[in-house]
């Protein structure tokens, strides 16, 4: 797994801490903006890995 993706995933488990951190201290606007960087960073994951299948697909077919 590259290390964006590992500093990515590390940001999601935190920012979805810090999500019910704020609904328990009934901080509103934290309950909105944490799932959102969770959001984003889920999306630098997601991307890594889509990345990641291309160039092993397009290794594989220049190989064989």
């Amino acid at each position: 797994m590259p290390r964006t993706s590992l500093f990515a995933l590390t940001v999601v488990v935190l920012a979805l801490a810090a999500t019910v951190i704020s609904a328990l201290n009934a901080f509103w606007l934290g309950l909105v903006l944490w799932p959102l960087l969770a959001g984003v960073a889920s999306n630098v994951i997601w991307l890594n890995r889509r990345r990641t299948r291309i160039l092993e697909a397009s290794a594989a077919a220049q190989q064989g």
